[in-house]
């Protein structure tokens, strides 16, 4: 077992969650509550990366980062090297191939909240953003929670936007699931086994506090 790995990709997942939940909520909440006629577009793109091939994905975010872009050639002039194959770029690689495992639970939860209550809370003069954080954001928890694990869980086992972004260097973008693939091509039968069953026991713990979360301590209503 490579805990390089390992600790590389809790690492990375980790903070892929907390980024997502920083810019999920805004998007999930205009998602939800905007009234531009073309939003379906915007619900359109965000759910892109679900149906799209990750090597596509993969391919155009490697483009995106390289040193041709103006974003891969202005990171060069900051740090003195490019985004491609480094783990800032394979953490904008899994923002945006997780972006919709977020977005998506979080606007369901946002779509659920009873409108009478947010009609009350205007009448009561509060601003939007105190009707946010004291009537939407608390009755939403339980999709909050679900983005999260989500998010966290889905870049935990993602392979071919790491791939083509990251490449396979070890402690600086190998993850995993590139240790996994790699065992494989060795036949390396035993430890990829092995490795795989501890993600698949991480994502099952995640999974199961979720549902249990939602069931018993944030659901609206009190679990019998």
């Amino acid at each position: 077992m490579d805990w390089q790995a390992f600790w590389l990709t809790i690492r990375l997942a980790v903070l892929v969650a907390a980024i997502l939940v920083v810019i999920g909520l805004p998007i999930a909440y205009w998602i939800t509550y905007s009234r531009w006629r073309w939003k379906f577009l915007a619900e359109a793109v965000v759910a892109l990366p679900i149906v799209l091939p990750p090597t596509v994905l993969g391919f155009y975010l490697l483009v995106a980062l390289g040193p041709h872009s103006p974003l891969g050639r202005w990171w060069l002039q900051m740090t003195g090297h490019t985004l491609a194959f480094t783990f800032e770029g394979l953490v904008i690689g899994s923002i945006v191939y997780s972006l919709p495992f977020a977005v998506q639970p979080f606007a369901a939860s946002f779509a659920s909240v009873d409108h009478r209550l947010l009609s009350a809370s205007a009448t009561l003069g509060a601003s939007r953003w105190r009707t946010f954080f004291r009537v939407i954001l608390p009755l939403s928890v339980p999709g909050l929670v679900t983005g999260l694990a989500l998010s966290f869980a889905h870049t935990m086992g993602e392979f071919g936007v790491v791939l083509m972004v990251g490449g396979n260097i070890p402690g600086v973008t190998r993850t995993v699931s590139i240790q996994i693939y790699d065992q494989v091509q060795a036949f390396q039968y035993a430890a990829a086994n092995q490795t795989a069953l501890l993600l698949l026991a991480i994502s099952f713990v995640v999974l199961s506090t979720v549902y249990a979360l939602n069931r018993r301590v944030w659901a609206v209503w009190p679990w019998k």
